[in-house]
């Protein structure tokens, strides 16, 4: 088993559970745990992590230690780790919020334009996914919800206007308390659907 100490910055739903991530306190690569080899979900036990009140779910900005098995790594998400069995997490204190421009990503764009990668493109490496993560400073950003009843986030990235879907379990509580925002999102590549890789936004700050 190999400790890694990260501090979460995304913690999305996901299938009814959780997908975790977050960048690793002494390299500042991006690990996201999963359950599975091939990126499964991790459910609320899994997530938990001990402090010394008790055992408690993950929340963003935490750090903690993970116990992870090996590197797991899927062309569409090559940060994947699958967590080691029965490994207990450790909560070591939680970062501020002001600190999150330290821990920003600058890549050119987010997997180009648009809402979603080929992922027929990215099996025959004709789109590379070096990075299925970017935690990023935006501009403009605004929410709404879609026909359908989700919620959705607008914003720009180097002059590039994006309409994403929203995955973070905060977002009611964000739109309705009309917090204060920095205007950072956690952006990630999802899995495969119907042969497309949808851009969602995990995290808002």
């Amino acid at each position: 088993m190999l400790a890694k100490q990260l501090v979460i910055l995304a913690n999305s739903n996901k299938h009814g559970n959780r997908c975790v991530a977050g960048k690793c306190l002494s390299t500042g690569q991006w690990i996201r745990p999963v359950s599975t080899i091939g990126g499964g979900a991790l459910s609320l036990n899994q997530i938990r992590c001990r402090n010394p009140h008790g055992l408690f779910p993950a929340t963003n900005l935490q750090r903690v230690i993970v116990g992870l098995d090996c590197h797991a790594p899927l062309v569409n998400q090559p940060e994947n780790h699958l967590i080691a069995a029965n490994s207990e997490w450790q909560q070591n204190f939680k970062i501020n919020a002001i600190q999150l421009p330290q821990l920003l990503d600058n890549p050119i764009s987010l997997w180009g334009e648009g809402n979603s990668v080929s992922y027929a493109a990215i099996q025959q490496n004709k789109i590379r996914i070096n990075q299925s993560l970017f935690l990023v400073q935006t501009k403009s950003l605004s929410f709404y919800t879609s026909d359908h009843g989700k919620p959705r986030a607008i914003f720009s990235y180097k002059n590039v206007s994006y309409d994403l879907p929203v995955s973070d379990p905060n977002y009611s509580a964000i739109v309705r308390d009309k917090r204060d925002l920095k205007g950072i999102l956690c952006i990630s590549l999802g899995e495969d659907f119907n042969g497309s890789c949808y851009k969602l936004v995990a995290s808002i700050y």
